[in-house]
């Protein structure tokens, strides 16, 4: 087996190359979503917008080429809460609005929710993006 090593790869035009990895997310972020809502580290995300209360958008750098695309989402609670960092694998990436702009190929809103059901700011914020 040989082994390719390099530091840089570009395009035919000399710009940056975006690789394809099947399988590989086509974005991702891990972020604070309590105060100042803050990107913790991330990879084809721009910025996260704060709509209101456990309701945030996430924006692609990179937009997705249709609006199939898979999402994995996940959060703690605030640390003041009653849960303390309990995880709730409750936190949707969905609402009322699902299939008029919720999901677009440059962003996906997310809700974070507590197990009532009711809107919270998440302390730690994670979402995967998946397409072909």
């Amino acid at each position: 087996m040989s082994t390719l090593k390099v530091n840089e790869i570009t395009d035919t035009s000399g710009g940056s190359s975006s690789l394809s990895v099947p399988g590989a997310a086509k974005a991702w972020v891990n972020f604070n979503g309590t105060g100042t809502v803050a990107i913790r580290d991330d990879l084809n995300v721009s910025s996260i917008t704060d709509n209101a209360n456990g309701d945030y958008t996430v924006n692609f750098t990179t937009a997705m080429s249709d609006t199939n695309y898979c999402v994995v989402g996940g959060m703690s609670a605030n640390s003041s809460s009653t849960n303390g960092n309990t995880f709730y694998s409750s936190t949707q990436i969905s609402g009322p609005a699902y299939n008029s702009g919720y999901t677009t190929t440059s962003s996906i809103r997310m809700l974070s929710m507590d197990g009532s059901g009711t809107n919270i700011d998440a302390a730690h914020l994670n979402v995967a993006v998946f397409a072909d």
